[in-house]
Parts: C-alpha cells; sequence; structure tokens
C-alpha cells in the first residue's frame, strides 16, 4: 500500500469530518510527525494550521492514530488470506475499500480461522453438498437419507438437516449485506431492558429505578447507561439489548427464504437458528460496544469540562496563607505558608472540644497571625470544617485578613504519595495535608496537578469509564491548562514542570536539578544548558515558562523567543527599547502591524505578540474572591424548605449539578431546577467552583439527600 497515498486518503476524510480543509489536517499532520504538541500547534502555528484550535488538532491528531490502526488490522487480514491463498481480487478490493473496523471485521467474518464450531463438525460429516442443496431452494428432491453415515455420526435423516441447518445457519450469519442491514436494525429499533434479580434487589437497592425498566437504546442517555452496565456488573441487574424478535427474524425471512417449499422450510428454521445462536448475541454485544462507547465519551467529557473549572479556578497568588485540616477529636492541623508555599510552621489546635482549648486554639492561631504576617486563612471543608470556619471567624482578626473555605478533595491522597513523602520526608500525612490545602488556595492548579484527576471528586462513573480513554483526555486536559496559564521556571514543582509543552518527568527533574546546583535561571536561553533538554524540546516549551524579573522582559511573557527579534525590530522602528513598547501603550497603538508580516508569520501571531507586550505574562484566571457560607446553617438539621443559600458548585454532571452548602452534604441541583427556561446541558448554566445562591427545595435527612434550585420562585 502507497504510504503517501494512504496519508492523503487519511487527510481527505478527517478534513471531510471535522469540516476543515485537507491543508490543515495536513499541516497538523507534519507538525505532529515532527514532534511538536497540541498546545505549541496551537498557540505558535496559527498560520500553519489556518487558526485551528486545541479541539480541533486533537481530534486530528486521534483521528489519524485511529485510521493509522485501521490500516494495520487491514494489512493483517490481507497477510493472513494471502499466507492461506483466500485472498480473492474481488475481496481484495472490498478490504482496501472498508471504511471502517467493523466493514473490514464482516468481511473477514467468512474466512476468519475458527474453533470447531458446529458447522465445522457438520461439514466434516460431510453435509455441506445437502446444506448447499436446501440453500438453493429449488425444485430438486432433498434426499437426506442419502448422507446417513453412523460412521460419521450421522444416524437419522433428521440428524442429517440438523447438520445441513447448522452449515446454513453460519452462511447468514456471515453474510456481511445481512449484517449490516441487522446492525441498523438494532442501532434504530434496539431496546435496552432492565430487570432486578430478585435475590439480590435488597442489597441493590441504590438501582431501584432500574428494577423494570426499559427505553429505546438509540436514546439511552451515558448516565443511564453505565448505572445499568454497573448495576449489571454488580448482578443486581440483567440487561438485553435487542430490537423486539420478530423484525430481526422477518428481515432475515425476506433475504433468504424463498417460496414454501420443503427446502425453503429448511432454510427459514436455519434463519431462526442463525439469529438466536449467532447473530442476535454478536450483534447485541456490537450494539452494547457501541453505547458504552458512546457514553464512556459523555462522561469523559462532562470529567474534562469539570477538570478544566477546577484547574484554571482562581488563585489566591503570592500571599502568606495559614491553612487548617479540621477534625474534632483529633483538633486541627494548622500550618503557616510563605508566599511561594513554603512550610514556615505546623502545629495542631483544639478549637472544637472544650471552651479552655477554643480559647488556646484562639490565641495560637491570632498569634501566628502576627508573627508571619498572614494574608489568607484557609479551612478544609471536610468534618469540622464548618465549626472551625466559625471559630476562626469568631477570632476578631484584622479585616483585611482573608478567610475562606477551601475543597480538600484529593488532599489526603497527596499527603500519603510519594511526591509529598520526597517534599516532606520529615513531616507526617497530616501536616502534608494541611500544606496541600493552604497551596491550593494560594494556586490551585500548580497542586493539583500532583494529584491523579480521579481522586479530585469531579467525575461521573470515572472508574466505570474506559480508563486508557479516560486517562488520555484528563492527561491533555492537565497540558492544555497547564500551558495555557503558563509557568513560572523558578519556582515551579518538577510534577507542573513536567506538564510543560515539550518536558515530561525526566526533563522536569532535570530542570530543578539544573537549578539547585546553579541558581534561578536568568533568561530561557539557559534551558539549552539543561541535560538532555535540546533545540527541539526548547522549541516546544520555551514560550510557556515564565521568568519574573528577567533582564529580558520578553523571557517573562507568552512571546516565543524564535519571536524576539520581531518585537526588537517593532522596538527599533518605533526608537525605543523594547520595555518601553511594554510599559508605554501610546508606543505600541503606533505599530503597523502588517510591516511584519512574513512567509511564516501573518497578522494572527502578531496580534498575539501584540497582546502579550500589553499583559506581559499575563494570568488567564479569574480574579480570586472570597466565598462564605451561612451563618445560619451548619448541618442538614438547620435546613428548611424555601431556604436561600450561598454554594459552591463541586460537581457537574448531565443530570445537574452538585452544591456544597456547608452541612457536610452536597445537595443536588437537577437539570430542571437550573433555570427559569428549557436546558439541555448543566455546563450551560453553571461551573465547578461557581458560586450560587440557591433555594433548598426538599430535605431527606434520613437518607442525606438535599434538592435545590436556582429557580427563582
Amino acid at each position: 500500500m502507497n504510504t503517501k497515498a494512504t496519508m492523503n486518503q487519511h487527510q481527505e476524510i478527517i478534513a471531510q469530518e471535522l469540516k476543515i480543509k485537507t491543508t490543515q489536517v495536513a499541516a497538523v499532520a507534519a507538525l505532529l510527525a515532527d514532534g511538536s504538541t497540541v498546545p505549541f500547534i496551537a498557540r505558535y502555528r496559527k498560520e500553519a494550521t489556518g487558526l485551528l484550535d486545541e479541539i480541533q488538532i486533537s481530534a486530528v491528531r486521534d483521528r489519524l492514530l485511529q485510521l493509522a490502526e485501521l490500516d494495520k488490522r487491514r494489512q493483517a487480514i490481507i497477510g493472513s488470506l494471502s499466507e492461506r491463498e483466500l485472498l480473492e481480487p474481488k475481496l481484495h478490493q472490498a478490504l482496501l475499500g472498508a471504511a471502517n473496523l467493523t466493514v473490514l471485521e464482516d468481511l473477514y467474518l467468512p474466512h476468519r480461522p475458527k474453533r470447531r464450531t458446529r458447522s465445522i463438525i457438520a461439514m466434516e460429516k460431510g453435509l455441506e453438498p445437502l446444506a448447499r442443496a436446501i440453500f438453493r431452494q429449488d425444485n430438486t428432491p432433498l434426499k437426506p437419507e442419502h448422507f446417513i453415515d453412523p460412521s460419521k455420526g450421522v444416524a437419522t435423516a433428521d440428524e442429517a438437516l440438523d447438520g445441513a441447518r447448522d452449515i446454513i445457519a453460519e452462511w447468514i450469519n456471515e453474510d456481511p449485506a445481512a449484517r449490516s442491514a441487522l446492525r441498523h436494525l438494532f442501532t434504530s429499533k434496539g431496546v435496552i431492558v432492565s430487570k432486578v434479580v430478585k435475590k439480590n434487589q435488597e442489597v441493590g437497592a441504590k438501582f431501584r429505578d432500574y428494577f423494570d425498566w426499559q427505553e429505546p437504546a438509540a436514546k439511552v442517555a451515558g448516565h443511564r447507561l453505565l448505572a445499568m452496565l454497573r448495576g449489571e456488573n454488580e448482578k443486581v441487574l440483567t440487561l438485553a439489548v435487542r430490537p423486539p424478535e420478530e423484525a430481526p427474524c422477518e428481515l432475515l425471512r425476506r433475504r433468504f427464504v424463498m417460496g414454501t417449499t420443503a427446502a425453503a422450510q429448511q432454510v427459514e428454521l436455519a434463519v431462526q437458528e442463525s439469529y438466536k445462536r449467532l447473530l442476535a448475541p454478536s450483534l447485541e454485544n456490537e450494539l452494547r460496544s457501541q453505547l458504552k462507547e458512546r457514553a464512556d465519551q459523555e462522561a469523559i467529557q462532562v470529567f474534562v469540562d469539570n477538570l478544566r473549572e477546577l484547574l484554571l479556578a482562581s488563585p489566591l497568588g503570592r500571599k502568606r496563607v495559614l491553612a487548617l485540616d479540621p477534625g474534632f477529636r483529633t483538633g486541627a492541623k494548622l500550618v503557616c505558608l510563605d508566599e511561594q508555599g513554603t512550610l514556615l510552621h505546623h502545629a495542631t489546635i483544639y478549637p472544637t472540644l472544650s471552651e479552655a482549648q477554643s480559647r488556646e486554639a484562639g490565641k495560637i492561631v491570632t498569634e501566628l497571625c502576627r508573627q508571619y504576617r498572614i494574608e489568607a486563612i484557609g479551612i478544609g471543608n471536610g468534618t469540622a470544617g464548618r465549626e472551625t470556619e466559625t471559630f476562626v471567624r469568631s477570632l476578631g482578626l484584622a479585616p483585611e485578613i482573608i478567610i475562606t473555605m477551601v475543597d480538600e478533595s484529593g488532599a489526603s491522597i497527596y499527603s500519603a504519595s510519594e511526591i509529598a513523602r520526597q517534599e516532606f520526608p520529615d513531616h507526617d500525612l497530616t501536616v502534608r495535608g494541611s500544606v496541600s490545602i493552604g497551596r491550593r488556595l494560594q494556586d490551585p492548579l500548580a497542586e493539583l496537578v500532583k494529584l491523579d484527576p480521579k481522586v479530585i471528586g469531579v467525575g461521573q462513573y470515572q472508574h466505570d469509564v474506559n480508563q486508557t480513554a479516560l486517562k488520555k483526555s484528563l492527561d491533555d486536559t492537565v497540558a492544555s491548562c497547564v500551558n495555557r496559564v503558563g509557568v513560572e521556571l523558578n519556582s515551579a514543582s518538577a510534577e507542573l514542570l513536567a506538564h510543560v509543552s515539550g518536558l515530561g518527568p525526566v526533563l522536569a527533574q532535570n530542570i530543578i536539578k539544573y537549578r539547585n546546583e546553579n541558581g534561578p535561571f536568568s533568561r530561557r536561553a539557559e534551558l539549552l544548558k539543561v541535560p538532555r533538554l535540546g533545540s527541539k524540546a526548547f522549541e516546544q516549551c520555551a514560550g510557556f515558562l515564565r521568568i519574573r524579573g528577567a533582564a529580558n522582559p520578553l523571557d517573562a511573557s507568552g512571546v516565543h523567543p524564535e519571536q524576539y527579534r520581531i518585537v526588537e525590530q517593532m522596538a527599533k522602528d518605533c526608537g525605543c527599547k523594547v520595555a518601553d513598547l511594554i510599559e508605554l501603550p501610546e508606543l505600541r497603538e503606533k505599530i503597523e502591524l502588517s510591516r511584519y508580516v512574513s512567509e511564516t508569520v501573518g497578522l494572527p501571531t502578531l496580534n498575539d505578540i501584540l497582546g502579550e507586550l500589553a499583559k506581559p505574562g499575563r494570568d488567564p484566571r479569574a480574579t480570586f474572591s472570597t466565598f462564605a457560607f451561612s451563618e445560619e446553617v451548619n448541618s442538614i438539621a438547620d435546613l428548611k424548605v424555601g431556604m436561600r443559600l450561598p454554594g459552591l458548585v463541586t460537581n457537574v454532571t448531565k443530570f445537574g449539578a452538585f452544591v456544597d452548602i456547608g452541612v457536610h452534604q452536597d445537595g443536588l441541583i437537577h437539570i430542571s431546577q437550573l433555570a427559569d427556561r428549557y436546558v439541555k446541558e448543566p455546563g450551560e448554566v453553571v461551573k465547578v467552583r461557581q458560586q450560587v445562591m440557591v433555594r433548598v427545595l426538599e430535605v431527606d435527612a434520613l437518607r442525606k439527600r438535599i434538592a435545590l434550585s436556582l429557580k427563582e420562585g
């Protein structure tokens, strides 16, 4: 197969599917083949790709891989058939033209090496001629008695007919056109039916919505399908995904049964057998796989959207923080951090056990705030979080000290991780967890990249979906967020650096080692002195790394080093220094961008450069804003229907959004309660970490369920 022709064909297919130009696909393919990353291509190769964004570039990348896998399978099949001398010209052409894996496998099915099926056993008994005579359905007498041969295991005429039908059933099963027609019927008319396994209905009460449930498979919501599949996996439910049985059998009868002869009657029996024993189970598995894949994609996208919002949450920034990991009996673990997140002090206080201990805890917190010039206090939102928040607010601290709750999801996972042990070898888990809470307040992105995204708590059925696809999507999302924000080269952790375009864990560690041995980087070009960091890695990473206070102000911006000469020419043409272009808007207004257009640099890149000069190294995340729960409500017992309360969105799913209202149990805003209008996707209305004002609709303290609404009345 001609590699270049195949690549061109792939590019045309992708361009048509994504509704972009073939030249754009070709440009992305060439850049990817050259070792460029998706964030780099999207940010610094806009002219080459015709302004494709990260989502489009990722789609091109993924589809190129899928088509390459399809070709790999195609070649394996052709090789197998050729080796066994089964590759007829017509079949060869059909295989070359197969547009997807399903068609490819249907073509291969009759020729696939098989275990000893009922059909093969019947053929071994010499019954294939009888099967062919029956399948012709002409007026020739069948004479099955001629095939009786006890030595071959055929004792009667009926046994001969049984074997012949087994052969015919397999022919019907392997007919590509029949499979294609039935596949369409399964897809369009299939019904998913869920029933409870009686003996397990008590232990599986959480699946009771699906104890007697059915709906069209084509319309099943992803989260419902994943719930039913989990119920089936836990042996609480049984699932079937098929169209009503008469429709597929009628389709096969029309295709294979001709007339009412004795032969036709045998073929009809074979049709029924083929559908029941071979086609239905096979096509049901296919349909289940398709539905599962669609549900996985839906669930993964929900996770990706939530994770992006969480990673791009507003950072408090470089402020001195006192962080508290609350607890009742064991007390609250307290740490003080400087602006860089360095641990300065740690202690344990007991603000909730007794009045005397509470007074002592208050003295400690007040003194530490003075001693370490604390600018913000972050309190973990887990057990005793609200009580600890009330305690801190009662201390009468300076009004300029920010007091806020911090989502501590995953902090305990971090504290027990190898990363935490390496960072704090002399401190226990409680100190590490408190540090993580404080740093998460300072910069959520820098701290959360140390965790496996799956433990952060913003997914939906994340353990039920395809784990390879989930990891790939989450890794892409983390990399996208890290590179969008940019990374401070002289203070970033190895975990954060590892997500920068072109780096990875090994180069990240090499950068840290070089920084420790040689001191802070003074300019981006110094990265080329880092062991194993060559020109390609430098090209990919440099624009996303920032050096605050560098001699060259462009080193603190998103302007790529390969573009420095353009900015220097702009400054020269304006009769000033590069720093003047950054500081003085009137100088930037004089720049005529068209003068700097070249074969490789167009107006999109030049506009990006001008934007960076206006706000070098700007953080795209929103400005931090404080949040406080209602002081009247601390537990679910305090809730009353009709109350309006402030809350923080903690998770967005396909069926609604979960909101923390400060009672240690998130409430649910069902999709129907998100707005006074129809809402198709909850993500249209709310995002993770969004501050909302909700109304309490219903409280079920026994089942710990809270229904909330964003509607006005």
